[in-house]
Formats: structure tokens, sequence, C-alpha cells
């Protein structure tokens, strides 16, 4: 058996256990000792470094002026891409293509130009340039009127435009654009693209373009509904991003009234041709 002495210590120990058990699971504050108060006390008593106020100096370091930006500049900038400049050949005959976009203004205002076209070595077959104006409604996509201006065939209207254009999601790019002219004739033009980066550089870029009229017109050799259709391939190597040849595979039809036309015309209806081209910009 244990001393009396021994037992009262342990008892002793055990009370002081379990108070300070019991106080931490009510939160009963411990009384504080005197060297502890006092340790409390001067720490509190050390003063404080407040924090300096803000400056203009602080603020120009935080945000340095990087030279502004155009929309708030009011800069003028101009681009120019030849999208196609390629020479085609297949079954009936070789010919030379384009199809040429620039613009000159702003973020928001441009005045945009387009060109596009097909001849051989005789004769235009093709041709028509657009001039427009644009202003951004979102910030992707643009709101285009202007004027369309046909070459060939004969004989040659003038069509006034309106239409959108931009990057629509998985970053297509689009063209819709309708026409009126004379004699309330109506056409319209959608064109898509899509780039798919093999490489850095060898970058493969499908493209649809479908052409519609609202009315049949026998002088011109086009019939009502979708007149025409043409799929291609096209495969470029970028040596700079400015500068790329490419080689490539179109797919052209005609439809209805206008594949009609070309029957009776002695023209075939529908043509695939391999092309070898240049895709530039500046």
């Amino acid at each position: 058996m244990l001393p009396a002495r021994l037992r009262l210590l342990l008892l002793m120990l055990f009370a002081v256990g379990a108070t300070d058990a019991l106080a931490q699971e009510l939160a009963i504050p411990l009384p504080v000792l005197p060297q502890q108060q006092q340790h409390t006390v001067q720490a509190t008593q050390q003063p404080v470094t407040p924090i300096p106020p803000l400056t203009e100096e602080d603020r120009a370091a935080a945000f340095p002026d990087f030279g502004g930006h155009p929309t708030h500049d009011k800069k003028i900038f101009s681009f120019v891409l030849f999208d196609q400049l390629e020479w085609r050949t297949g079954s009936e005959t070789e010919t030379v293509n384009w199809d040429i976009t620039g613009w000159i203004g702003g973020d928001v205002h441009r005045l945009w130009f387009r060109t596009e076209g097909e001849t051989d070595e005789k004769r235009l077959h093709e041709g028509d340039a657009e001039l427009l104006y644009g202003q951004a409604f979102s910030r992707w996509w643009d709101f285009v009127v202007g004027v369309r201006q046909d070459i060939r065939p004969d004989p040659a209207q003038t069509w006034a435009a309106i239409g959108i254009q931009g990057l629509a999601s998985y970053f297509f790019e689009l063209r819709a654009t309708a026409y009126i002219g004379a004699s309330w004739r109506t056409q319209a033009r959608f064109d898509a693209e899509y780039e798919m980066l093999i490489t850095n550089r060898l970058i493969l870029q499908p493209r649809v373009e479908f052409n519609l009229s609202g009315k049949s017109d026998p002088e011109r050799s086009i019939g009502s509904g979708l007149t025409s259709a043409e799929e291609g391939l096209r495969l470029r190597y970028e040596f700079r991003r400015e500068f790329a040849p490419y080689v490539g595979i179109s797919w052209n039809q005609k439809f209805g009234g206008t594949a009609d036309f070309a029957r009776a015309g002695g023209e075939p209806t529908r043509a695939t041709r391999f092309t070898v081209g240049i895709r530039a910009w500046f």
C-alpha cells in the first residue's frame, strides 16, 4: 500500500488535471499568473508601425503606362490578306483564282475591301469587288454595309450589300452577306473556313462557299435558289506567318437553273481541280 503522503500528492495532481480539462471544455479562462500578465502588458505596449498611405508614385509603379490602347488613342491601322492567289488545273481548263480581303481603320470602325474572281489565259470568267463600311457590335463580330460591283459575267451589275462577319465558336471564320440589285434582284453569299494546326507551321484549311439567287437571271446564266457551291482543302506551310505556299484541291458544282444554263451552253456542272498557290498578308 502506498504511503499516505504519496496518495495525497497523487490525489492533488489528479484534481489539478481534472480542473484544467474542465476549464478548457467549458471555455473558462484560467487565472493569469502575475509573471504572464507582466509579459502581456509589455507586448501590448510595444509601438506598432502604421502602413504608409498610397502615393501617386506607388500607383504609377503598380499601373505603368504601356503606350495606350488603339481604341482610346484613335489610331489607324491597315491589313491586307491574299487568302487565295492560286493556279488551278483540272480535266477542263486551267485558271488563276484570287480571294483578297483588306481593311483600314481602328478597333470598332473600319473600311473593308473584298474581291474574288477567276480568269484563264484568254479572258476573265468571273470577278467582283466590294467596298464596305464595318462596325464591331461584339468582341468577335462586325456588321458591314456597302456596295458590290460585278465585272463578269456580262453585263456588269451593281449591288447594295449588307451582312455580318466574324469568328464563331471553335474558331470558325464566317461571312454572310445579302445583296440587292436592279429590279429588286437579290443574292446571298455564305462562306466559312477553319484552320487546323498539324504543327505550328503546317496548317490544313477546309473552306466552303455557297451562292444563292432570289430570281432567275437568264442574261447572266443564273437560276433561282442555290446556284453554286465550292468546297476546298488547302495545306500550307508558313515559312513566315506573313508568307505561306500551299497545295490543295477544290470541288465546284452548279445547281438548279444555273446547272441547266451551263448544260445548254456546253459547260460542265461540276469540276474537281488541284490547286497550287500562295497565302500572304501585310
